[in-house]
């Protein structure tokens, strides 16, 4: 099976490297005559330098290659959302993935694509910083900012950095079979598939430089009164505002309601708490602002897709033991 890896200078190491570790695994279980052939491809011959500084020798040009592919993957690169492609490299990318049995992305490389039109009217992810980003400068493209990674047709794009495992997991499932991703995923010691979105990733609620200062006012007394039950009209009388003034400001400015930022504080909270203390559940929860624990973990599944004792085992370091069975994961 032919596999074409689009890489640059500035690439994420690890939008390369890890997808190649997975096929390299799978094919230790396949027939030699099956095997992921995989092949990097640049804008031109030569060496490229990751972004860490790990130099990639590229065999091949773009407009040297012409090899019809089974998969054509685009690495992302921490630039890449800045780089303007030249539209030969576009056409040629255009006719690699028409021609290709499937292709996608890794982080960001989503943008190469969206360049090249090829996210027009599909659902397509990248990693959660990005996301923004990519979803008005190619409004046609349907972004999802929480998912993992997505399949659209013959279209996969993934989140950030090390979702590229994922994806590429979910390939061979599609190839072999799911017990042969299991032992990939076991090899590699990763999940076979990740609980949860990448809200559980991303940072806590910030405002930014460019934002009106009343958000940042907001957000500080949220803080400061995050136990109590806060309404509009007492959001507004906080920074001395009308309630028709917050609105239109809080539209602008935080893209969000009050109510969903409010929720979004009261979860940032709780997920610094259960970082960073060993509090039960209930009080963290009161903490926070939260009803019970139970309408803080109806929140975190929402949010997060994930429960708060789930996010408590997964960033605070007590991670359960592995489980042995094809559904879990080794690590």
């Amino acid at each position: 099976m032919k596999v074409a890896v689009v890489i640059f200078d500035g690439v994420q190491a690890l939008d390369v490297a890890g997808p190649l570790d997975v096929f390299a695994e799978a094919n230790t279980f396949i027939p030699a005559h099956q095997r992921y052939q995989v092949s990097f491809v640049g804008y031109e011959a030569g060496t490229v330098s990751a972004s860490n500084g790990m130099q990639i020798a590229v065999p091949f040009g773009y407009q040297d290659f012409d090899t019809q592919c089974d998969l054509l993957l685009i690495a992302g690169g921490p630039q890449l959302p800045d780089f303007q492609p030249p539209r030969a490299f576009l056409d040629w990318l255009t006719r690699q993935a028409n021609c290709a049995a499937r292709y996608g992305s890794v982080c960001n490389g989503a943008f190469l694509l969206a360049h090249a039109g090829l996210l027009d009217g599909r659902e397509v992810t990248t990693h959660w910083s990005d996301a923004g980003r990519l979803a008005d400068d190619f409004p046609q493209a349907c972004v999802q900012p929480d998912r993992i990674f997505i399949r659209d047709g013959r279209l996969f794009t993934s989140a950030g950095v090390t979702a590229g495992i994922d994806l590429c997991l979910s390939l061979v499932a599609e190839d072999w079979g799911h017990e042969l991703a299991v032992r990939v995923a076991k090899r590699l010691v990763v999940y076979i598939q990740r609980e949860g979105g990448q809200s559980q990733y991303s940072p806590y609620v910030g405002v930014r430089r460019d934002e009106d200062p009343i958000i940042g006012k907001v957000q500080r007394y949220v803080m400061d009164h995050i136990t109590d039950v806060l309404s509009i009209e007492q959001l507004a009388s906080a920074v001395s505002v009308s309630r028709r003034t917050f609105s239109r400001l809080f539209a602008k400015y935080a893209k969000v309601t009050p109510s969903a930022f409010v929720e979004q504080v009261r979860v940032d909270t709780a997920r610094k708490l259960l970082e960073e203390t060993d509090a039960p559940l209930k009080t963290v929860a009161f903490k926070c602002g939260f009803h019970s624990a139970t309408h803080m973990r109806t929140t975190f599944a929402r949010r997060l897709n994930v429960t708060p004792k789930q996010y408590r085992q997964r960033f605070r370091g007590a991670v359960p033991e592995p489980s042995l069975t094809l559904d879990a994961v080794s690590d």
